[in-house]
């Protein structure tokens, strides 16, 4: 296949690109900064500003798919300044995309598109799969407007899929990477009473659902990039212990968090039991199914 990808710096893209290339796709870049693009990848990189012009059509034309990774990370206190650009990157980024793959000829005939489990806002046990409604609160409310912009490609006859991605285990990005210092030092613990349910997949897994849904047209709208078992904070404390054969008792109060972090802090002291029917139901075998396996897999 030849795919045209943004965000391809980040935790996902960098592995995506890996698997695209093993298995020998051709794989153009959009970048702010694409001379370090392509230098850090190795793939042809291309300049593109996702905030204030559209995405280059001769970067996207005869191209087979485009995925969409690109975004400001979430993982920051919620400043107003950070939230305009957590909300503008991913609604006015994925616009302009769009904007672009409407000039594009021939147009890609799939898009996949990154989003969140956020989408589902708080939740306690119930189980949550992909035709559950969105919640209210700001992390939410961007997944809608991250989603609404995505699916506009749908008017133009492509196939479009969002990936509501929840907590990847990566040791070197992401949540796992922040919780492994503390653990290490036997001082990690559950958060905010470790009651909330966290929808984590290994990293090997969401790379998979991304390329399962690039080749498979049975995949399109909502697919939730989680485990089919989510576990609760306290349960996946005790499995990261055990892991690093550490003790993993010291509580971390959600107060403590919401000074640190602000807003931001309801990503980890709230949750989401998400669980991926469509994956599912469309086949996907996954191949880290089992917490304690998948964490001595990632930690290896």
């Amino acid at each position: 296949m030849n795919l045209t990808l943004t965000g391809a710096t980040g935790l996902i893209g960098r592995r995506l690109i890996t698997a695209l290339r093993e298995r020998g796709d051709s794989i153009t870049v959009l970048s702010r900064d694409p001379q370090r693009a392509a230098r850090s990848l190795g793939v042809e990189a291309i300049g593109w500003d996702p905030l204030t012009q559209p995405a280059p059509a001769e970067a996207l034309a005869g191209r087979d798919g485009v995925i969409h990774l690109a975004g400001e990370p979430v993982a920051q206190r919620w400043s107003p300044k950070a939230k305009a650009a957590i909300r503008d990157s991913r609604q006015i980024g994925t616009r302009n995309l769009v904007a672009g793959l409407s000039a594009a000829e021939p147009r890609p005939a799939v898009l996949l598109s990154s989003s969140a489990v956020g989408y589902y806002g708080k939740h306690r046990d119930e189980r949550i799969d992909e035709d559950a409604p969105a919640g209210s609160d700001f992390l939410a409310q961007v997944c809608v407007a991250w989603e609404r912009e995505a699916l506009a490609a749908e008017a133009l006859g492509m196939r479009v899929a969002l990936v509501r991605t929840g907590v990847v285990l990566d040791p070197d990005g992401g949540a796992l990477k922040t919780m492994l210092p503390p653990f290490k030092l036997g001082a990690g613990g559950p958060v905010a009473g470790g009651g909330q349910y966290l929808p984590w997949i290994h990293a090997e897994d969401i790379v998979g659902i991304y390329l399962a849904a690039l080749d498979d047209t049975r995949w399109s709208g909502p697919v939730n990039g989680s485990a089919p078992e989510p576990v609760t904070n306290k349960e996946f404390s005790k499995a990261l212990g055990r892991a690093l054969h550490r003790p993993a008792i010291a509580p971390v109060p959600g107060f403590a968090l919401r000074l640190l972090y602000g807003d931001m802090a309801e990503i980890v002291t709230e949750g989401q039991r998400a669980v991926p029917a469509r994956a599912l139901a469309n086949g996907y075998a996954f191949k880290h199914p089992e917490l304690d396996e998948a964490l001595a897999s990632t930690l290896a």
